[in-house]
């Protein structure tokens, strides 16, 4: 047996973000990249002295370009004097984030001896007035320099000049300095936990030093590690306690801090140099980059590889110092170059081709036990698995719970979560308690029968000590209530619903005359008996038969409502109504609507309105919160039992309107009733369809609203329903193992209200494959969802952030919902979806211009302009009426190769107007105005040409002119003096 598959950390590169403002200058890199936990900020620096620091959500906070004439080698920062420290060649930058002034924005120490490549803060919190700092420079010497808040007012310097800062003189402070390697200092850190700092460099004997910070000033012997071809970077975990290099040699050595002459383990992978290491300390995972921009992830305890990714930005040169930290309070990696990339942390199966499973093969059923906070989960193998919904361990399991190679097709939990009643293929039913898994009662199977009996689909009405009952739904469309009692040792069949109805076409509600059962013990459903013989109508162009190809059914019972609904794979709904004795055929096919077969039908109720209790039992597409549940007395009123009794009138065929005054005439009191119980209650049916949408409707057979869901991809087929306790959420599960997630709440309070609207609040991919069930836990804020692809899967109800999956091997930890996880085999983000606020939109206001036909329709003659300064303002002020936004004509543009229209104008852009215009103008400015707007029938020249082609197409163009005006001359229309045509003439 092999063992269960390991679940890692990794980073999702395809979710990179990338900060590219305000980093670097052009042809510059980020030499220096902090994080700040304890403010949640990150500073960097660039090579070209632009410090910068940025706020959690990485927006700019401050900024600063560093007048000065060397390179930036890192930074880092002061956490007593709140300050940002940066080392360049000779200098020291000390420099005051939180100063506005343009001027004196921090100190500059200066000068220092040596080239300075690198510094780390000493983080000891014992005094708030200091910071110390170490640094490295290009000599192999480490130097420890100690700043104190007096420094900044004592050790000044007296500068002639102002400058961007004020200068600190480097020979009035005492900083220790000790050679502790025979090249240069590549890198240096402080460790709080080990109290130590440590130093690399490509040295070989002195590759790597860690040892307490005394030993700068007492030159007492250190420890050293010695690596061949040396140390380019270290660092520490804290949880496994163990030191990790990489250097020039490609191997990432792991080392017991205390012991030095020989490593703990090595990694081998890289093909190139090691150039920067960081730990994500909570999954104790190293991230190592080569020069070569390869990054890999290994887990420290297996030493074993867990990522392989790369990263295009950067020259080579560029990647020997590719500064990298880790941000383990959120997650999440950042590295530098010269932009600054975002990688956020998944939770994926160490082995890829692995996907997550809960069963071996594709699941059937999946419920919620809310009495033990337990979850219930059944394959198609005929296992059944019980998990704890808060931990995700298993709690036990019953392999063939109906016998050898019988599948498990349905199951249902009562609402007191004691018992447990399960469906098989071959029609057999079982009653189980629970927590022990003991099988109580069964109905036996029935050899000699002819009909398809694979149980669909299973509600708990009612279980005691004393009595069980429940509804299935078998393949054939056949409706049953399946009972047993103290006395039996056998379950056994009570009720059997019509499979077969025939409907009218114009008006699809059948009525019917009710009996009550023959069995004193079924007092849930009155029998209902069709007399009329089905066969003879199927060729009957009135009538229609309803489909018997049922997918799906739903049992409301509530005092005054008892309803079943159906739903076919064709695309039929049919609603049986006990109270008012009627069937209605709420959805029925026709050639349009072939393809919106029902997959998953669902009453809801307003929580607000309705008394009810809810089940714990059904979150599913078809046993719903909503399940049956009697009462403590029947709906039915004894005297219309008697009446009932004595009535032997059979099962006629009517419409609504021969029989509407009949029925109300007979039983008042019943319709009255009736009335008043929908009143409280309204229920509403939803059913989820192949064509991807959700359809409610109103009991009286109304279609109410259509939601489609909101998704970058198409979700595919709809499959599963469930609601919350409240009915305020409504969730679906799709075909492509999408879950959607509506906001009803107002609409269910009053649906007729346009403006109560249902909200789409979430998208996300759940499963690569179909989604069987699913439901929503409301104490814990989670959704649980079950695949064909065999997994059971956990995601927080409102974010869509993954959790896990049953029968993995470490425990859920539902608080954490800080970092992104995924599945291996899903990368589609959670797509939250926001209302837009009505008071941010914005209007487009087009600037308002004077209408001349407005303006003409509103004055009668040209006296009114005369009149307007004196009346018009009591009239309705008529010139601001005429004022109307620009009206903005489309043009059309295409090819003109005339060769009339000479060698450059041939193929210019051409525009066309529906109606050209002609324009007059004063002879003096004919020539002028001819060159900027001359018309060549519906050809405009482009007035933006320059003038010397105007000069050199003149001749052209005026014996163009001349042409059209000789072919229009045949048409009798008088020439105006002042028109374009006749300018050839003037000319």
């Amino acid at each position: 047996m092999s063992s269960p598959s390991k679940e890692s950390m990794v980073l999702l590169v395809s979710e990179k973000q990338q900060i590219t403002h305000s980093v670097v200058k052009r042809k510059d890199v980020i030499k220096g990249l902090v994080k700040v936990p304890l403010l949640n900020f990150t500073v960097t620096a660039s090579q070209k002295g632009v410090l910068t620091v940025f706020s959690k959500k990485m927006k700019v906070l401050a900024t600063i370009e560093v007048e000065d004439p060397t390179w930036i080698n890192g930074c880092d920062f002061l956490p007593n004097l709140k300050y940002i420290v940066a080392v360049t060649e000779s200098t020291v930058i000390l420099w005051d984030y939180k100063s506005k002034e343009r001027q004196s924005n921090g100190f500059v120490i200066k000068p220092m001896k040596n080239c300075l490549l690198c510094v780390s803060t000493v983080t000891v919190a014992d005094s708030l007035a200091k910071d110390t700092i170490l640094m490295g420079d290009d000599r192999g010497y480490v130097y420890l320099l100690t700043i104190t808040s007096d420094d900044f007012i004592m050790k000044q310097s007296k500068a002639k000049k102002e400058s961007q800062f004020k200068v600190l003189d480097a020979e009035s402070f005492d900083i220790p300095k000790r050679k502790l390697h025979d090249d240069w200092v590549g890198k240096i850190r402080y460790f709080p936990a080990l109290k130590c700092f440590g130093s690399c460099s490509t040295d070989s004997i002195n590759s790597f030093i860690l040892d307490d910070i005394k030993r700068l000033e007492d030159h007492l012997p250190v420890k050293e590690f010695s690596v061949p071809k040396g140390v380019n970077a270290f660092t520490y975990c804290g949880k496994a306690k163990v030191i990790v290099t990489g250097g020039n040699d490609r191997i990432l050595r792991l080392w017991n801090p205390v012991v030095n002459f020989s490593p703990v383990g090595k990694l081998f992978g890289h093909k190139h140099s090691v150039v920067e290491i960081v730990t994500n300390e909570k999954d104790q995972h190293v991230i190592s980059l080569s020069c070569a921009k390869v990054f890999r992830v290994w887990d420290i305890q297996t030493l074993s590889p867990l990522q392989v990714f790369y990263e295009n930005h950067g020259t080579p040169e560029e990647m020997n110092a590719f500064p990298m930290v880790f941000d383990n309070d959120r997650g999440r990696l950042f590295t530098g170059s010269d932009v600054i990339d975002i990688y956020p942390l998944a939770n994926v199966i160490q082995d890829s081709k692995e996907l997550p499973q809960t069963h071996e093969k594709s699941l059937n059923v999946l419920l919620y036990n809310r009495t033990f906070h337990q979850i219930l989960s059944i394959c198609s193998e005929s296992i059944l698995k019980v998990w704890d919904l808060e931990t995700g361990s298993q709690i036990y399991q019953i392999e063939d719970a109906h016998g050898l190679n019988i599948e498990v097709t349905c199951a249902a939990i009562e609402i007191n979560g004691v018992y447990l009643a399960t469906g098989a293929c071959d029609g057999t039913v079982k009653i189980w308690e629970f927590e022990s898994g003991q099988e109580v009662k069964a109905l036996p199977f029935v050899k000699h029968s002819n009909d398809e009996r694979r149980v669909l689909k299973i509600v708990y009405l009612k279980a005691d000590e004393g009595q069980h009952a429940v509804i299935v739904l078998e393949e054939r469309g056949k409706i049953k209530i399946i009972q047993g009692d103290s006395a039996q040792t056998d379950l056994y069949v009570t009720w059997v619903l019509p499979e077969i109805v025939p409907f009218p076409q114009r008006n699809p509600v059948v009525y019917l005359s009710l009996k009550p059962s023959s069995l004193e013990m079924q007092n849930f459903f009155p029998d209902v008996r069709l007399l009329c013989n089905t066969s003879s109508m199927r060729n009957d162009k009135e009538t229609f038969l309803s489909s018997v190809d049922i997918k799906c059914f739903d049992v409301l019972k509530v005092e005054g409502c008892r309803l079943i609904t159906t739903g076919s794979a064709n695309g039929e709904i049919n609603l049986w109504d006990f109270e008012s004795a009627s069937v209605t055929c709420l959805h029925k096919t026709t050639e349009d609507n072939q393809g919106s077969g029902v997959n998953a039908i669902l009453f809801l109720i307003d929580s607000v309105s309705s008394s009810r209790k809810r089940s714990s039992v059904s979150p599913t597409p078809v046993s719903s919160d909503d399940s049956a549940i009697p009462q403590q007395g029947s709906s039915l009123d004894l005297n219309e039992k008697e009446n009932a009794e004595s009535d032997q009138i059979n099962t006629e065929t009517k419409t609504a309107e021969e029989t509407t005054s009949r029925k109300n005439s007979q039983n008042p009191e019943m319709s009255v009733q009736l009335l008043k119980a929908k009143a409280g209650q309204t229920p509403i049916l939803a059913s989820a369809h192949e064509s991807s949408c959700i359809r409610l409707w109103s009991i009286q057979g109304n279609l109410m609203k259509e939601l489609l869901p909101f998704s970058e991809h198409p979700s595919g087929p709809l499959t599963a329903l469930c609601t919350d306790i409240f009915t305020k959420i409504l969730l679906a599960g799709s075909k492509k193992g999408y879950i959607i997630r509506w906001n009803m709440a107002s609409f269910l309070e009053d649906p007729r209200n346009k403006k109560n609207e249902i909200k789409e609040e979430l998208c996300r991919r759940a499963h690569a494959t179909e989604v069987v069930e699913l439901f929503i836990e409301e104490e814990k804020n989670v959704v649980v969802t079950a695949s064909i692809d065999g997994s059971v899967r956990l995601w927080h109800a409102m974010t869509g952030y993954y959790f896990g999956y049953f029968g993995q091997a470490r425990k859920f930890e539902l608080t954490d919902t800080s970092r992104l996880i995924l599945p291996s085999d899903v990368s589609d983000i959670p797509a939250i979806i926001k209302e837009e606020s009505k008071h941010m939109e914005k209007k487009v206001k087009y600037p308002l211009i004077l209408d001349r036909d407005k303006w003409k329709s509103l004055t009668r003659s040209p006296s009114d302009l005369e009149k307007a300064e004196h009346g018009e303002a009591a009239h309705g002020f008529k010139f601001f009426k005429a004022l109307a936004p620009e009206k903005l004509q489309s043009l059309e543009t295409f090819e003109f190769g005339s060769k009339e229209a000479g060698a450059i104008f041939g193929f210019l852009p051409i525009y066309e107007l529906e109606n050209p215009i002609e324009l007059t103008m004063p002879k003096k400015n004919k020539i002028q105005g001819f060159l900027c707007l001359g018309k060549l029938g519906a050809t405009t020249l482009n007035p933006m040409a320059p003038q010397w082609i105007y000069n050199k197409m003149k001749s052209d163009i005026f014996c163009l002119q001349r042409i059209k005006a000789e072919k229009s001359s045949h048409k009798g229309r008088e020439k105006d003096p002042d028109s374009i045509e006749d300018l050839s003439q003037d000319k």
